[in-house]
Order: C-alpha cells, then structure tokens, then sequence
C-alpha cells in the first residue's frame, strides 16, 4: 500500500514542479511578449532563448500529461513568431511603417498566444492546437 501511495506522491510532485517549470517559462515569455509591444522596452533575445531550451528540455518530461500541450504551444509559438519576422524583415527595407505594423501585430500576437496558455495553466487545462 505503501509504495502505491509513494508512486502517487512521486507523480504529483512531478506533475507540480512541471507546473513550476512552466510558470517560469511562461513568464519568461511574458517579458518579452510586453517587451515586444512596448516600443523601448526591449528585453533582449536572451531570455526567450533560456525560456525556449527550458521548453525543449522539460518537454519530454511532460509527455502524456495536460502540460505536454503547453510546452508545444511555447515551442510553436516562439518559431512562429521567429518565422514571421524574418519574413517580414524585407518589410522594413522598403519603409520603416510596414515593418512597424507587421512587427506589432506579430508581437501582438505572441503576446496573445502567451496569455492564452497561462489562462489554461492556471486553470490546469491542456491549451488549444490552433494558432
């Protein structure tokens, strides 16, 4: 009986320091979603980098729970976002106010997407497999 109730136990300790892993990481992407949208608050692309190995190391850890989906849903949404400012760097070389437009939207919407997944951890629901 012992040892079921230690599994238990080994299981949601898991499960809580996954969730612990995830609030850091969440909030290391919060920074720099509000740095993004902020004009002069840039924070830096170090600390998406830590946020994002963060995800790519503790995700197969997660694997099979509720917040497998969460790490995925940082992990796209960092690339996306990635992706769409290459795409549009040729925006700013043909004027600054295009690039300023698809930059904010794109920030925007990594700011979104952030919220979003936090919204469903705090509530410790799986989140969307929508962009």
């Amino acid at each position: 009986m012992n040892d079921i109730i230690d599994a238990n136990m080994s299981d949601k300790e898991k499960a809580e320091s996954l969730k612990t892993v995830g609030w850091v990481s969440y909030i290391l992407h919060l920074i720099v979603a509000i740095g993004a949208v902020i004009p002069g608050a840039q924070v830096g692309l170090a600390l998406l980098l830590v946020a994002l190995v963060i995800d790519l190391v503790k995700k197969g850890d997660a694997g099979g729970s509720w917040q497998a989906s969460h790490f995925s849903w940082r992990i796209r949404s960092v690339l996306w976002a990635g992706i769409l400012y290459v795409i549009t760097i040729p925006l700013w070389l043909l004027f600054v106010v295009p690039g300023w437009i698809a930059w904010g939207l794109i920030s925007i919407w990594f700011l979104y997407r952030i919220v979003r997944g936090m919204v469903a951890m705090n509530d410790s629901q799986p989140v969307g497999n929508t962009l």
